[in-house]
């Protein structure tokens, strides 16, 4: 049965056209309906044991999904969220409790919980509540999700299915889906800092099957934006299907590499995975800040070649990882990780950043209310260099060429990494020649880094979808680089 529910159009209206112009506090309040006083008394709330520092955060969210399946749009699911959470520092200890209602009394209950982390005398709070507006906004949206009814959605998709069943003849399942998704951020500390975040989100995907004889094949493409409705166009249909059919027909040309060690060009774009695996969470603060990353001592050290820059960007207009302001109050902010081969700043959230005395670099974030902020990536991206693709795959005489990446992890402390290469290409004197598929890639991150001898000047950023797992929690985020020479790294393929 299809089926959709969502705010009313009024709430949406005016908080993705006044997010512009720098949201009241006015309007946050009258949206969670509680009052400046509420606010006060759950805040004193928290900090009566003693805590040094306590938040607020409170999200109303609103899911919708839209699926196709045998070329019919047969399933869609709709999902409200709603609740705050209260956070409550003392020293390098957290306490965290968060409740699904703005009852003020459940509120005041879940800070009391929270601030049993701290047991000193109790602290009078005064807080003057004042606004920290949105100065920038990377996600100003046009026409809100709430205003799309999903009448308006399911021919996106059937167009999806046709186009992708009309450009290869041997196409004979398609699996799509459209999701979007609207949260309204409200967030105020013991500090007085308040703001309010309109956050967009959406999603398109199509899953490609072909048979060519007895032989089947299967690939995918997406696309996730921090944008409204207006993300909906035939040029995103096509470039999607146009993807989806690429990806999967090369695969019946590929095979599985011989394993071992070495050369591996990373084509561009998807290929961030190596620096989001390799090292971007290795350079998340609070790793370093308990010594358990492999970087910890690397601060301000020379880490890979001079002609590397690594950057973790929360500013990207639209970007599926940019964040207007952080879930601890922090700006969105550009922060360059690597700048010439030298590890200048790891990711922090506040309790890191106090930690080396320094300021946030706008990377706490949290999936939901019902959990904590930690360092986390945004969009991590490395710059372009200046050599050419088709120069670092001539100084590889017998290597392989990665194009397409899904999933990896990484051991943190050792530094040890993984990822799936889908598809790309032997190399052979030289040469791109035979096409391969399903290859795993094993490394560890100081070393891959070390080991990247030549930077392509084709920078590409990779606007699939992407999700970052964590401590039990998932955040969206993006990855991209220009094509890179690794000089050693280990291909699991055949024997």
């Amino acid at each position: 049965m299809l089926g959709s529910i969502a705010a009313p159009s009024f709430l949406g209206e005016q908080a993705y056209a006044a997010n512009d112009k720098a949201i009241a506090i006015s309007f946050a309040l009258n949206h969670f309906q509680i009052s400046e006083g509420d606010l006060k008394k759950v805040l004193a709330a928290a900090l009566e044991k003693g805590g040094n520092y306590a938040d607020l955060f409170f999200e109303h969210t609103f899911q919708n999904s839209v699926s196709l399946q045998d070329g019919a749009v047969n399933r869609a699911a709709s999902n409200i969220d709603f609740g705050m959470g209260v956070r409550v520092l003392s020293g390098d200890q957290t306490g965290y409790a968060y409740v699904e209602n703005i009852a003020l009394d459940e509120m005041l209950k879940a800070a009391r919980t929270a601030a049993r982390i701290a047991n000193s005398s109790a602290t009078k709070l005064t807080v003057k509540l004042t606004e920290k507006p949105v100065i920038k906004n990377y996600y100003t949206v046009l026409t809100p999700w709430d205003a799309v009814p999903i009448q308006e959605k399911t021919p996106y998709l059937q167009k999806l299915n046709d186009k992708i069943f009309a450009l290869d003849s041997r196409v004979i399942k398609v699996n799509a889906g459209l999701g979007d998704t609207t949260s309204h951020i409200f967030f105020c500390n013991s500090e007085g800092v308040t703001y309010y975040d309109y956050r967009p989100m959406v999603t398109l995907s199509a899953v490609c099957i072909m048979q060519e004889n007895s032989k089947i094949e299967n690939s995918h493409a997406a696309r996730a934006f921090r944008m409204g409705a207006e993300f909906l166009t035939d040029d995103i249909i096509d470039t999607i299907a146009r993807e989806a059919v690429t990806k999967t027909s090369i695969l019946f040309k590929a095979v599985k590499p011989k394993g071992g060690e070495m050369p591996v060009v990373m084509g561009a774009g998807g290929s961030g995975i190596l620096l989001h695996e390799a090292i971007g969470h290795a350079f998340e603060a609070d790793f370093n800040r308990k010594n358990i990353s492999i970087f910890s001592d690397q601060l301000n050290k020379k880490v890979c070649n001079e002609h590397i820059n690594v950057v973790d960007d929360g500013t990207i207009p639209f970007n599926r990882g940019s964040v207007n302001i952080d879930d601890e109050g922090v700006d969105g902010q550009k922060t360059y990780i690597v700048r010439e081969g030298i590890l200048t700043s790891y990711l922090h959230d506040r309790i890191s950043s106090k930690h080396y005395g320094i300021p946030s670099t706008g990377n706490g974030r949290r999936e939901s209310f019902r959990m904590m902020p930690i360092p986390r990536m945004r969009a991590t991206y490395m710059e372009a260099g200046n050599v050419s693709e088709a120069d670092m795959i001539a100084e590889v005489k017998n290597g392989i060429y990665a194009e397409t990446f899904t999933n990896g992890q990484v051991q943190i402390g050792a530094g040890d990494f993984t990822f799936f290469v889908k598809n790309g290409y032997l190399i052979e004197n030289g040469k791109l020649t035979q096409p391969i598929k399903d290859v795993n890639i094993i490394g560890n991150g100081p070393k891959a880094l070390a080991d990247i001898t030549l930077v392509g000047n084709n920078y590409a950023m990779d606007n699939g979808t992407w999700t970052c797992g964590k401590d039990g929690q998932s955040c969206p985020v993006t990855c991209g680089m220009p094509s890179a020479l690794v000089s050693k790294l280990t291909v699991g393929g055949e024997s």
